[in-house]
């Protein structure tokens, strides 16, 4: 690999033995379940994934039979799911490009494009989304989980834990909602590593609707995905997460 190191890039061996073949436990036992919901069968058809990071996602939709492309600005992220789609002798295509730059795809190729916790890390998220429209074929479908908008803002949102009267209450506080603005998400790599920030781009829920319409496309469903049992046992937010989503899931269609 040459060229510019990017944050995914760095982080992208620590970030691989987190997700392995599965996805880690915020993924597997959280968000995933509500996107195969909204994702259904896919069997035969043809399927993008935006952002896939080491694979994880892409081999699960190979292995329920679609034919499966993926697509991940990060060179290392992209070398690292090539390496576990050969050891498990899954044929999936990889580029590595940027999401709202995607040429080298023809458009009206795909029956579904999946973006499994990408898009508020995605700088030129409208131009993705543009791209999205483009390759979506007349009746294909665009599924994409994110960080909630409303309750999980970048450097501008915690759980607040009170206790009084023998009780403890949590609430969750958020600012600079409105905003536009870039952030940051701090990661704790082991080894010397140590802290490491990755970009994160905040845009209201409106901002979403607004550039999804732009492009031609429409929500037909939104999901805020509830934790799990498994999650609920080894996670202490879990509880807390039962109350308020911390991210969702949109299912979008091409308009009419």
């Amino acid at each position: 690999m040459s060229g510019h190191l990017t944050a995914w890039d760095i982080m992208a061996t620590w970030l691989d033995q987190k997700h392995q073949d599965e996805g880690d436990l915020w993924h597997r036992a959280l968000i995933d379940p509500s996107v195969f919901r909204l994702l259904g069968p896919v069997t035969g058809q043809r399927v993008l994934e935006l952002a896939c990071g080491n694979g994880y996602l892409a081999h699960k939709l190979a292995r329920l039979g679609a034919e499966v492309t993926a697509v991940d600005a990060s060179p290392a992220l992209i070398a690292l799911a090539k390496q576990r789609s050969a050891h498990h002798q899954l044929n999936i295509a990889y580029h590595v490009a940027d999401a709202a730059r995607m040429d080298m795809l023809p458009a009206g190729s795909f029956d579904v494009v999946v973006c499994n916790m990408a898009l508020m890390d995605i700088e030129d998220a409208a131009g993705a989304i543009r791209e999205v429209a483009r390759v979506l074929r007349p009746v294909g479908r665009f599924i994409a989980s994110l960080s909630h908008p409303c309750f999980d803002v970048p450097n501008a949102s915690a759980w607040t834990v009170e206790r009084a009267d023998f009780k403890t209450t949590v609430w969750r506080k958020i600012s600079r909602y409105r905003d536009v603005f870039k952030g940051s998400i701090p990661w704790q790599l082991a080894g010397p590593q140590g802290l490491h920030q990755t970009p994160a781009f905040h845009r209201p829920l409106s901002w979403y609707f607004r550039a999804l319409s732009d492009a031609g496309l429409v929500v037909a469903m939104l999901e805020e995905p509830a934790p799990t049992e498994d999650f609920m046992a080894k996670d202490p937010q879990g509880e807390w997460i039962a109350q308020i989503p911390l991210h969702m899931v949109l299912e979008v269609r091409k308009k009419a």
